[in-house]
């Protein structure tokens, strides 16, 4: 008998066989780059990149997500001009921001390096602009010359940082520096597989473009600020680390997350590529996305087993025999927060059936219960480790 493949897992396949190689070189260098850059220096970048993924999320207004409702051409090319412009405006008024905080003095700019403080609009540029890519590639099941691109800025971010590092430039610059390489190489790429519609950017928006944002004000007025609440929420244990507990802790937390974000990079997310095409196309037809729900739900849960009861068994070891015994205490946090990642892993590709339903309205609601919470937890005057063994059982909560 001749074993099938059902289309669905055909498309995760395919978005997986690119991301697999897409974060293999990350992960790979990853042991040589904790050897040659320091957890202060991995704190400064982490704080660098948590400004630039909320900045991103904020810059794109989530019309990202919309692309794939809108196949016409015309919509497209309309959907990549307003998220270039609000990116461009969003990236000159952060850059000033930036020069302005370091000029007056304040703390948290003082103690970012001054290539730090000019690349954030980059950098947040960037990122936003690759996200709309993907999601055109996704509109149109693209998913292959999207791993491509995907593998491009990966590679080359992995291999930026290392060759920096390697020659002796300051740590956290060093990550930052490659960082944006990478990511210019990849928008690059992307734009050179995927052809995406020319962008038409000018000093303020048109009458089509205006319209365009009206259309789609779900967006804009519920998924984005649910979607920044997240983010931030997201980012902000690093930043309170930071804040509370200094820089050294700040870079093993930012490690503790990198690592246990790989298996939600690798898998998840491959998942929820399919999964975001397939939901709108399920209630288009049918009304609903029970099934495709129910099959990928069962199917995260199942592939999220193994590597988060690794995680909780052998954290600390694995970290310390991987990045060195340094980072020893890394695996400490990341033993604490196991169940909170294997429930990421299962939620956040799910969670696409908010936007899919119309109900972006619930949506908000949970994430500004996630924002207050995570708030409220890390401003309590607890050890560092009672912070995160409170936030992992809180934000459980609210995953189930």
């Amino acid at each position: 008998m001749k074993f099938s493949v059902p289309t669905f897992w055909k498309h995760v396949i395919t978005v997986l066989s690119g991301t697999v190689a897409a974060q293999a070189l990350p992960l790979l260098v990853a042991p040589l780059i904790t050897r040659l850059c320091t957890p202060e220096g991995m704190g400064t970048f982490g704080v660098w990149w948590g400004i630039i993924s909320i900045a991103s999320i904020a810059a794109t207004l989530r019309l990202d997500t919309a692309m794939i409702l809108d196949h016409g051409s015309s919509e497209q090319q309309t959907c990549f001009s307003v998220v270039a412009w609000s990116a461009t405006v969003l990236a000159l008024i952060l850059t000033l921001l930036a020069v302005t905080a370091r000029t007056l003095g304040l703390p948290q700019a003082l103690h970012m390096p001054w290539f730090g403080l000019l690349t954030i609009g980059i950098g947040m540029w960037l990122v936003a602009y690759m996200q709309t890519m993907l999601a055109y590639a996704t509109s149109y099941r693209a998913f292959g010359k999207a791993a491509r691109a995907k593998i491009w800025a990966a590679g080359s971010i992995a291999m930026g940082q290392l060759s920096l590092l390697a020659i002796g430039m300051n740590g956290g610059v060093s990550l930052m520096a490659g960082q944006i390489t990478g990511l210019a190489i990849g928008v690059i790429a992307g734009i050179h597989f995927l052809s995406p519609p020319r962008t038409n950017l000018s000093l303020k928006l048109d009458a089509i473009q205006r319209t365009y944002l009206m259309k789609h004000q779900a967006f804009w007025r519920f998924a984005l600020p649910a979607e920044l609440l997240d983010v931030i929420g997201g980012q902000f244990p690093l930043f309170m680390i930071g804040a509370k507990y200094g820089v050294f802790y700040a870079g093993l937390f930012a490690l503790t997350s990198r690592v246990m974000a790989a298996p939600i990079s690798l898998l998840a997310a491959s998942v929820q590529e399919v999964f975001k095409r397939e939901s709108i196309h399920d209630f288009q037809t049918i009304g609903n996305c029970k099934n495709t729900y129910e099959r990928t739900f069962k199917a995260l849960f199942l592939l999220g087993c193994v590597p988060f009861l690794f995680i909780l068994i052998f954290a600390p070891s694995f970290f310390s025999w991987i990045f060195g015994e340094p980072w020893r205490e890394a695996g400490e946090f990341a033993r604490i927060m196991a169940p909170l990642y294997f429930l990421n892993f299962i939620a956040s590709p799910l969670s696409y059936v908010f936007y899919a339903s119309g109900k972006q309205k619930i949506n908000l609601i949970w994430h500004i219960a996630l924002f207050l919470m995570t708030i409220c937890i890390f401003l309590l005057p607890l050890n560092l480790k009672e912070s995160l063994w409170t936030y992992t059982i809180g934000y459980s909560f609210l995953y189930v």
